[in-house]
C-alpha cells in the first residue's frame, strides 16, 4: 500500500477557470487513468450506475481491458453519474492523498462541464436546473393549483414525457403557492419567541432553500418553530437564489459562480456577526460547505459562509452537548425508518439526526445508509428513472420491513421517491414526515 493511503481523504480545488480543464484531449487522458485504477478495483460496482455501466463497456470490449473500448462510450459513464460523492468519500483507497489522487465525481463534473461547454444542455436539462424560475411561476395562486393537478394527471404527465423527457410515472413534489416567508425578522411574541425576558441561547440564519420557497414551506415553517423552541434566536435571508447544486450537475460552472454572487455577501457578512447559518436541505447544505470552497479556495467570504455552514441537527446535537438542547418531549413517535441521504452522509458529521431523535421518549429510529437513487433532477428524467428505482430497491424494501409510524429522510424529495417505491413494492402508502417536522410533533408545538 502507498504511503498516505490510510490518511483521512482531501479534496484538491477544482480548477474550473483554466483552459485545460475543458481540453478534451486532456481529459479523455485524465478518464482513461481513472477508468483504468477503478477497473482493476471495482469496489465501488454497487454504488450507483455509473460503474456497472464503465465495467460492462470494459467487459464487452474485444480485449477485456480499457485499451479497446470505444472513447466515445464514456460519455455513458458520465450521464450516470449524479454526484452523490460517495464513491469518493466511502469506498475509493486511492483518493487523495494517495499517490494516484484519484477523484472520479470532479472527474465527472469536467466531464459534464466540457459537455455543457461544447454542447450545452437540453431545454429538458436548463429547465429543471432552473428552480427558481419554475417555482416563482409554478408557486404563483391558481397556477401552483393547476401545476399540481397537471402533475396527476395521466394524459398530462404523458404529454411531458414525449416532449419534456420527464417520466409519466414519477411522482413530483407539490408547488406550494403559501411560500416560506418573513415570519422570521421579527420581534419575540409572547408564547412564541418569548417576551421580554426572551434571553437567546444561540442565533441561526436560516438559508430557505428553493424546495422550502417553492414546495413544502412546512418544513421550513417546522425548522423555525423548532429553533425557537429551544431559544433560538433565528433570522431568515432577505435576499436569497437557488444554492447552484442544480447547475453544478448540469456542468454549467458559470451559473454556478452567478448564483453563488448573489447569495454569498449577505451570507458572508451575518457569518462574521457570529451566526451559525442552516438549510434544511442536505445539498444545500454540501454546496456551502464543500463545493463552493472548492470551485472558489481563495474567496474569503466563501471561507466564511462555509465555517459558519452547518446542517440543522448538526447544530441541535452541539446544543445537546452543551447541555442546551429542550429535551421536554409530549409525545413519541414510535418506529421511525430513517434514510440516511448521501449529500448528508459525505459531509462526514455522523447520525446527528438520528441522535437526537432518538432522545424522544418511546421512539426507535431505523436507520438505512443507502443511496435511495433520486438525486434531484437525475430520477425525474425518463431515461433514468427505472435506474433510480432498481438503485432504490434495497431502501424501499429495508424502510418497509420495519413497518414505521412514519418514514423520513433529511433529503424531501428522497422521502417522495421512497415514499412511491415503497407504494409501488407493497402497495401501501407511508406516512412521511422529515426529520424536523417529526421533532415538532413531538415537542407538541
Amino acid at each position: 500500500m502507498r504511503e498516505g493511503s490510510l490518511e483521512a481523504p482531501t479534496r484538491h480545488p477544482i480548477d474550473w477557470k483554466s483552459e485545460d480543464y475543458y481540453d478534451q484531449s486532456k481529459l479523455v487522458d485524465e478518464m482513461e487513468r481513472v477508468f483504468d485504477v477503478c477497473h482493476t478495483c471495482r469496489r465501488c460496482v454497487s454504488l450507483c450506475n455509473s460503474f456497472p455501466t464503465l465495467f460492462d463497456l470494459i467487459d464487452e470490449a474485444t480485449s477485456g481491458e480499457l485499451d479497446t473500448v470505444d472513447k466515445k462510450q464514456f460519455g455513458k459513464v458520465v450521464d450516470q453519474c449524479y454526484l452523490c460523492d460517495m464513491c469518493f468519500l466511502s469506498k475509493c483507497p486511492y483518493v487523495p492523498p494517495h499517490d494516484w489522487n484519484i477523484d472520479f465525481p470532479h472527474l465527472m463534473l469536467r466531464a459534464k462541464a466540457v459537455k455543457f461547454r461544447d454542447q450545452g444542455a437540453k431545454f429538458r436539462d436548463k429547465l429543471l436546473s432552473s428552480t427558481d424560475a419554475i417555482g416563482k411561476l409554478a408557486s404563483i395562486p391558481v397556477v401552483s393549483q393547476s401545476v399540481n393537478a397537471a402533475n396527476r394527471n395521466g394524459v398530462v404527465r404523458t404529454v411531458m414525457e414525449k416532449t419534456l423527457g420527464i417520466h409519466k410515472e414519477r411522482v413530483l413534489p407539490p408547488y406550494s403557492s403559501k411560500g416560506f416567508d418573513a415570519k422570521l425578522n421579527r420581534a419575540p411574541s409572547e408564547g412564541h419567541r418569548g417576551a421580554a425576558d426572551f434571553q437567546s441561547l444561540g442565533k441561526v440564519v436560516i438559508f430557505s432553500t428553493c424546495y422550502y420557497k417553492y414546495n413544502e414551506p412546512s418544513i421550513g415553517e417546522d425548522l423555525v418553530a423548532v429553533l425557537e423552541h429551544n431559544k433560538i434566536e433565528v433570522k431568515q435571508l432577505r435576499s436569497e437564489v437557488c444554492c447552484g447544486m442544480p447547475k453544478l450537475e448540469l456542468g454549467d460552472l458559470e451559473s454556478v459562480e452567478k448564483l453563488k454572487k448573489s447569495n454569498i455577501a449577505e451570507l458572508s457578512k451575518l457569518a462574521r456577526e457570529g451566526w451559525s447559518i442552516t438549510t434544511g436541505v442536505p445539498s444545500c447544505t454540501l454546496m456551502f460547505k464543500q463545493e463552493l470552497p472548492l470551485m472558489f479556495p481563495n474567496d474569503e467570504d466563501v471561507l466564511a459562509v462555509q465555517d459558519a455552514m452547518c446542517d440543522p441537527f448538526e447544530f441541535l446535537s452541539l446544543q445537546n452537548k452543551s447541555g442546551l438542547f429542550n429535551k421536554d418531549f409530549e409525545h413519541s413517535l414510535g418506529t421511525v425508518a430513517y434514510h440516511i441521504p448521501c449529500h448528508l452522509r459525505v459531509q462526514n458529521i455522523g447520525q446527528k439526526t438520528r441522535e437526537i431523535l432518538e432522545l424522544i421518549p418511546d421512539t426507535k429510529v431505523g436507520v438505512v445508509e443507502r443511496c435511495s437513487g433520486h438525486d434531484g433532477t437525475w430520477g425525474v428524467k425518463k431515461e433514468y428513472y427505472s435506474h433510480s428505482m432498481k438503485i432504490g430497491r434495497p431502501v424501499f424494501r429495508k424502510m418497509a420491513e420495519q413497518n414505521p409510524q412514519y418514514i423520513s429522510s433529511d433529503c424531501a424529495i428522497a422521502s417522495v421517491h421512497i415514499q412511491q417505491g415503497i407504494q409501488k413494492q407493497t402497495g401501501e402508502v407511508k406516512d412521511k414526515a422529515h426529520p424536523i417536522s417529526l421533532l415538532r410533533k413531538a415537542y407538541g408545538i
